[in-house]
């Protein structure tokens, strides 16, 4: 981004090249162009009535507003932007509409946020986006919060020269399809500029790339990914957050560099520069931050730090009384259940005068009755939950039997299936299966969850350690993860004793962010079984500080011969990684001097994910698992055996 250009020396260019576009397009043959949706020979209209309601004279207009990903991907990729670059949009998008629109003598209705109003389309200007229009007569009109008349309606089109963005139309349904495209090129139009344009996107220094594939498609995705509810609730609200913050800060900035004088040298254009560069830097690390979310594979591996919400249970402390009480889920037991839970658990825990005893028929009213102190048991059984739970409270549940007798099994959707924010936390003997659960089947907020002899079936996230968060897990069984099996971020504590985890996408993601402020996470791992992973049995992601491709080069001697290129993996992207069967029994953490390189800026950055493999070199293994160490995140990492990994057993993720 040149920082301080003048805009009309920009236009001036961004006109030249949209001739020389214009001029390389002509006689081009449009006779694919549109959205693929209708063959030419059918009649009638393809797309369904959109019925207005609340009354109202005016008409009825196309449903466009539910198109499915698919039919927008292939309007934008193959009609309307194809390979174009962020300065070419405007000419591209022109181009599209010309091509598929009817050009006049088409009625459509005019909505704003203060109205709804009858026009008939006189003329399209192209290039502008915009239309000339007249009002139908008599007025047809909905206003919202004021009062319209024809006399005030014209006043306002004469303000505007009669003319009005293409944006703001929609087209009056007609049966007979010969305003299908028309009514589809309109909703293309209005989603392209409401969700995924920013007016950001053409101030990059480097404009010499595809804008559909790093921009429109990943934005898109997310667009959809947040319609399904496949993206936690908290990570929306801070992905608009961040939009809105963005939008400021660029408006702002815009206004400061069209204020300056290119000929002054002045005190106060001085004191401009210096405001202008600070705009510049928030307004890159805002971006960076827009495009970790908008980017699938960045979103997984970075996601987001802050608390996804606020709790929907504050925490409750002891009770008034003093009294404990030991809370027992059953929907139905035998005598000889009945018994045996009170020899082995209740008469030793409730012999004394302060402690009651409750029953309840499931875990979540249950644990909603807790108070700091108390203690769950669950019989053997199968119990279905509908929503989370949440775990604001030091309680200990147990599972009164193995884990595959008590079962506990989240049905619906929501972000997290077993959130825990308590200072004390101990669950046992529990299996916990995971439906469309977004944010994991356990996510430690804060405070200390142990974890002991429980069976966790993903569906879709594993269990999340958050900042400052700590996690005891021993003896359990992890399986299923679309996501990471454990996502360890900056400043936990992690420990990791006798566990399975496999058949997950990756077993083990550990998070390290370049935020100055960030602590690296404590991590004990001692005799775990990770296997049979998609992707890597433990990967780290770091900052790129230049240290990568003096390793990478380092390392070239041994594995020249061996490299192979990531499957899948965006073109961008590039890892190290180490794929033998191996075990970390014989590696011990060593002391290492920490790095003050420090991240690289953010606009600096590359995003780098690839491999080398080195099967049969307990060096190169013995290298990666170092190199981990030596960001001393490990406290004690010995016995662990690594098998079947499809990527390799150790990854580290540079951006």
């Amino acid at each position: 981004m040149a920082l301080f250009q003048n805009e009309e020396g920009e236009e001036e260019e961004e006109e030249e090249e949209e001739e020389d576009e214009e001029d390389a397009s002509d006689g081009g043959d449009g006779a694919d162009s549109g959205t693929d949706h209708f063959g030419p020979g059918q009649s009638g209209t393809q797309l369904q009535r959109c019925e207005r309601h609340g009354g109202g004279d005016l008409p009825d207009t196309f449903q466009t507003s539910q198109l499915l990903f698919y039919e927008r991907f292939k309007a934008y990729q193959d009609y309307m932007l194809g390979d174009c670059k962020p300065s070419e949009v405007k000419a591209f998008t022109a181009d599209y509409l010309e091509k598929v629109m009817e050009p006049c003598d088409w009625l459509a209705l005019w909505s704003t946020h203060l109205f709804d109003v009858l026009v008939e389309v006189r003329d399209v200007d192209w290039g502008e986006l915009k239309v000339r229009v007249a009002l139908v007569l008599p007025l047809q009109c909905e206003a919202r919060g004021c009062d319209l008349n024809e006399e005030t309606m014209t006043c306002l089109l004469e303000a505007t020269q009669h003319k009005v963005p293409l944006q703001e139309l929609q087209a009056v349904y007609e049966p007979s399809g010969d305003f299908d495209q028309t009514a589809l090129a309109l909703e293309h139009l209005r989603f392209f500029y409401k969700h995924i344009w920013r007016q950001w996107d053409e101030e990059d220094e480097d404009d010499d790339f595809d804008y559909f594939v790093r921009c429109v498609e990943p934005r898109l995705r997310l667009y959809y990914d947040m319609l399904e509810d496949r993206v936690p609730a908290g990570l929306v609200a801070e992905y608009q957050s961040l939009v809105e913050r963005c939008s400021q800060c660029f408006q702002q900035f815009s206004a400061l560099r069209n204020g300056l004088s290119s000929d002054s040298d002045s005190e106060l254009d001085n004191v401009s520069m210096v405001e202008g560069l600070k705009l510049y830097e928030q307004l890159e690390v805002l971006r960076r931050k827009l495009h970790i979310i908008e980017n699938p594979l960045l979103r997984y591996v970075l996601a987001y730090k802050g608390n996804a919400r606020q709790q929907c249970v504050e925490r409750r402390g002891p009770r008034d009384s003093g009294v404990k009480v030991i809370h027992v889920v059953a929907a139905s037991c035998s005598a000889v259940q009945l018994q045996s839970l009170l020899s082995d658990r209740l008469l030793p825990l409730g012999s004394s005068e302060d402690t009651e005893i409750q029953f309840h028929r499931d875990p979540v009213s249950a644990v909603e009755s807790c108070h700091d102190g108390d203690v769950v048991f669950i019989l053997p059984g199968s119990y279905s939950v509908s929503s989370s739970i949440f775990l604001p409270d030091s309680v200990t549940i147990e599972g009164f039997g193995l884990p595959d007798e008590v079962v506990i099994e989240k049905k619906g959707k929501g972000d997290s299936f077993v959130e825990s924010t308590g200072a004390q936390i101990r669950l046992s003997n529990i299996k916990f299966i995971q439906h469309d659960a977004i944010e994991g089947i356990l996510c430690v907020r804060q405070g200390t969850v142990t974890m002991e002899n429980c069976v966790l079936q993903c569906e879709t996230t594993g269990v999340i350690v958050r900042m400052s968060a700590h996690l005891t897990m021993n003896m359990c069984d992890l399986y299923g993860s679309k996501g990471a099996g454990v996502e360890i971020y900056p400043g936990s504590v992690c420990s990791l004793v006798g566990n399975g985890i496999h058949h997950c996408k990756d077993g083990i993601l550990i998070k390290d962010f370049a935020d100055e402020l960030d602590v690296m996470p404590s991590i004990t791992m001692e005799n775990n079984v990770i296997h049979n992973n998609e992707g890597y049995g433990m990967i780290l992601v770091k900052p790129n500080d230049g240290e990568q491709h003096k390793g990478e080069d380092d390392a070239a001697g041994l594995t020249q011969d061996k490299q192979e290129a990531v499957p899948d993996a965006p073109p961008s992207s590039s890892a190290s990684a180490v794929n033998p069967s191996s075990s970390s029994a014989d590696i011990q953490p060593e002391a290492a001097e920490s790095n003050d390189g420090g991240g690289a800026p953010a606009s600096g950055r590359k995003w780098q994910f690839g491999r080398q493999l080195s099967r049969n070199k307990e060096t190169s293994c013995s290298r990666a698992v170092q190199d981990l160490m030596d960001h001393q995140i490990f406290v004690s990492i010995k016995g662990n055996q690594f098998r079947r990994n499809g990527m390799g057993d150790f990854g580290t993720f540079f951006y």
